[in-house]
């Protein structure tokens, strides 16, 4: 059987939940979880992802993620097979770690709010954590929320879990409120009816009917070959990051001739390329080739050298780093 198309457009919303191989608990230690908390904002970084809510649970997570770009699919892959590699290096390990493809419920604009608070309360249905201690229990987006705003993850946004609360603002009151909101739901069968609590993994899309039926207009666009599918997907995710090396380049003032003719290894390419990996899932080998730096290990191990001597190669990391900042 085909695999589905994946629906993607700028500002899209999607609920992503990922499950263990055989539900197996890939998250079972706290190490583990933050492992991936911390691949997640990489990934936030490169795709340039909104996080409105997150949970890690021992065996899946989910995320109401926004992509200001229609860049998830490019987005999840680098997320989930980047921290695959990880966490089989580290556990010595092969084999697959998540099962089978994700989910990714495209989320109506009125309901990303409440599909916060059903994420956000996901441990409390689990028996894990009383609603009274959610605050306290490190693995959902709760805890930052929490938090003094500079300490936050500059990935996650809480604007609609508040707002889908009856408007709060996000101030100690507007939070003591939403995590009070947030027990009464726990509480209210009859409001988590309302809102289709029981439907917020299970459908295929998430919000009012005619949400619904513009998202299977699209799909069928895109099954009829009359939009791109995902081979045209990659060809924008690949178009997206030639733009931004041209902008690197650009700040740099290299030309494509010295691109082409300067060292492999030259410091102004390593330190290139090393904003590239930071700022946007290219690969190692479209790096390699349009770069003009051999092979894909090779570019692997000197971007490796620019994050651990950083000041070999300061004056072009800070000239690009200047441009990320305005």
């Amino acid at each position: 059987m085909a695999r589905k198309l994946r629906l993607e457009f700028a500002g899209a919303v999607y609920h992503v939940i990922s499950r263990g191989n055989y539900r197996s608990e890939v998250f079972g230690s706290d190490a583990t979880k933050q492992a991936f908390l911390h691949c997640l904002g990489e990934a936030c970084g490169k795709a340039g992802w909104v996080v409105h809510a997150w949970c890690v649970m021992s065996n899946h997570y989910h995320l109401c993620l926004e992509t200001p770009q229609p860049n998830l699919v490019e987005g999840m892959r680098w997320l989930q097979s980047t921290f695959a590699l990880r966490f089989n290096r580290w556990r010595n390990e092969r084999g697959h770690l998540f099962q089978g493809r994700y989910k990714a419920l495209p989320v109506a604009p009125d309901a990303v709010g409440t599909v916060c608070h059903y994420i956000h309360l996901n441990p409390v249905r689990a028996g894990l954590v009383g609603a009274e201690a959610l605050a306290g229990w490190p693995w959902t987006s709760l805890a930052p929320l929490s938090a003094p705003r500079r300490r936050r993850p500059g990935w996650v946004s809480f604007a609609a879990a508040l707002e889908g609360a009856g408007g709060l603002r996000d101030t100690p009151a507007g939070r003591r409120s939403y995590l009070a909101y947030l027990g009464w739901l726990q509480e209210n069968e009859p409001a988590q009816k309302e809102l289709a609590f029981e439907r917020m993994s299970q459908d295929w899309a998430v919000g009012p009917r005619e949400f619904k039926l513009e998202l299977l207009g699209a799909y069928e666009r895109l099954a009829t070959g009359r939009e791109g599918g995902e081979a045209s997907l990659r060809e924008l995710a690949q178009e997206r990051w030639a733009q931004r090396l041209a902008i690197y380049l650009s700040v740099l003032k290299k030309t494509d001739a010295e691109v082409q003719t300067e060292p492999k290894g030259v410091a102004w390419k390593v330190a290139v390329a090393a904003a590239m990996k930071q700022t946007t899932t290219a690969s190692n080998p479209w790096l390699a080739h349009h770069l003009h730096m051999g092979s894909p290990f090779r570019l692997s191990r000197l971007v490796s050298d620019c994050r651990r001597n950083p000041k070999a190669y300061e004056d072009y990391t800070q000239r690009i780093g200047k441009f990320r900042r305005s």
